[in-house]
């Protein structure tokens, strides 16, 4: 994925269907300078991990 793109998903009201290493995933955060998002898998919110914008699949 793009920055750009998950920019786009982390500003929207609806809810995308992402995945990171399989695992479906919310946006919280995009920092186009460093190209990482913030995410979290969706089963498990208290699990934060900053990661590659590059490494998320919609």
């Amino acid at each position: 994925m793009n920055t750009q793109r998950a920019q786009e998903i982390a500003a929207s009201p609806i809810m995308e269907h992402v995945t990171y290493e399989g695992t479906p995933i919310y946006i919280q955060h995009v920092d186009e300078n460093t190209g990482m998002a913030r995410i979290y898998p969706l089963d498990r919110p208290e699990n934060e991990q900053t990661v590659p914008v590059r490494s998320l699949i919609e």
